[in-house]
């Protein structure tokens, strides 16, 4: 019989464990230490020589345990099982999904040079990106999602930065907006200012989507990062990040990681790992629910808008950019309730079985308002140009039963004060 190659889903309960080497258990065990024991000295040696990047690895040669700063049996297994999804060379996991994109950031940034990121991102990610950086010397250039790679260049090119360009940093989808970044076009542009002393790295915030909905790699990125709590952990009960990439960009984000010792432990990496089993049946379930719901919204008459993948229109240019590179419409929804904050807080307030809360991915179902919760650090006139006004109320549709949210979404909806036409008088 030929070759099998297995499907990520099917290995998430083996790849990476040999239960051997743990007195049999068939699931890894938590490895609660902080350090472990060498076998000689020339291995000690040899071990910090490559945790240091002081040597190249030899082909056949492997990283030993060290210190679970450094590397720990419950991070390896994880991050070698998290590769699959993305068909990553390797993977680096950390403390929070703030934690990778920031460490990422450090690294392959200095003073001097220019950082194009996408708007809208992630609010701790727009602090990040408009107050740390420009604080340390780092030029930073927002575009917004309708642009094209062209116009951005235009941009660069209009910045008189062009040759400081170290990196683009992309979130598509875009929190909480939904708006679609075709990142093969971006990885070219980085490619074009890209020299054979310098390379224009792009970096995508893969968050929205999960491992399983887009592949950035696959696309012409370098770097993959993801905030872990969500889909990844998917429960709600822990925090974590990720980073995936080549071997060359992941040996310098794992050096940063182990003088900054920002790693996650060795419990919420087990955690992880459990959580990795149920995958694709909870992203699956929750993009299922996420389309029946986004369908009784659309035409809803207390909604302005219903921002959805799957209700994008055939002929527009999010469409295209999103049957190119991605497999499934994802489970975020974001309404805009007609009115303003009262309306939209009317119906956050009224909501029964959907929980009002921040984050993302996990089993339950939540809503929250934007504007004034994750992106209230946002200067106002960039929130405008985002489109994050007080009628937003984004959606993360969890595993329940899409019928119980479409009433507990009917029932709030009739609650929400109709708004009043003001008749202009001449």
């Amino acid at each position: 019989m030929k070759a099998h190659k297995f499907s990520p889903e099917s290995l998430m309960m083996s790849h990476g464990y040999k239960p051997e080497l743990s007195e049999g258990a068939i699931k890894c065990p938590i490895f609660q230490t902080s350090t472990f024991v060498f076998k000689t000295a020339e291995e000690g040696k040899a071990f910090f020589e490559l945790a240091y990047g002081l040597r190249e690895k030899d082909p056949k040669e492997e990283l030993g345990l060290i210190y679970s700063r450094i590397n720990n049996p419950n991070l390896e297994i994880l991050e070698n099982r998290l590769c699959l999804w993305d068909n990553a060379e390797d993977c680096a996991v950390f403390e929070s999904g703030m934690s990778a994109i920031s460490t990422v950031l450090l690294e392959f940034l200095k003073s001097g040079d220019l950082l194009v990121y996408s708007n809208p991102v992630y609010g701790g990610t727009d602090h990040f990106i408009n107050h740390f950086l420009p604080s340390i010397g780092v030029s930073v250039l927002g575009i917004q999602p309708n642009q094209t790679a062209d116009e951005v260049k235009d941009l660069i090119e209009n910045s008189g930065k062009a040759e400081n360009l170290a990196m683009l940093y992309l979130e598509t989808p875009a929190n909480p907006t939904n708006d679609l970044i075709d990142i093969e076009a971006f990885a070219n542009l980085a490619k074009h200012y890209s020299t054979a002393e310098r390379k224009v790295l792009t970096a995508v915030d893969n968050t929205y989507m999960g491992p399983l909905w887009q592949h950035p790699l696959k696309h012409g990125a370098d770097l993959v990062l993801y905030s872990a709590t969500k889909y990844i952990g998917g429960h709600s009960d822990l925090i974590a990040g990720a980073v995936l990439g080549n071997q060359e960009v992941m040996t310098r984000v794992k050096v940063l990681r182990t003088f900054l010792g920002n790693m996650i432990s060795p419990n919420t990496a087990w955690l992880l790992l459990r959580s990795l089993e149920t995958l694709k049946v909870r992203m699956d379930q929750q993009t299922k629910g996420a389309q029946e719901v986004a369908e009784f919204l659309k035409n809803h008459p207390k909604l302005e808008s219903v921002n959805y993948l799957g209700l994008l229109s055939k002929d527009s240019e999010q469409y295209k950019i999103y049957k190119k590179q991605c497999s499934a419409p994802g489970a975020m929804i974001t309404i805009n309730v007609k009115g303003g904050e009262k309306q939209a807080f009317e119906l956050l307030n009224n909501l029964k079985l959907m929980k009002l809360a921040v984050s993302l991915g996990g089993t339950e179902s939540l809503a929250q308002h934007p504007m004034t919760m994750t992106h209230a650090g946002v200067c106002p006139e960039q929130r405008e140009k985002m489109n994050v006004t007080d009628k937003t109320v984004r959606l993360s549709i969890g595993v329940e039963d899409a019928k119980d949210l479409i009433w507990d979404l009917e029932q709030a909806l009739e609650k929400v004060s109709k708004v009043e036409k003001v008749l202009s008088h001449s």
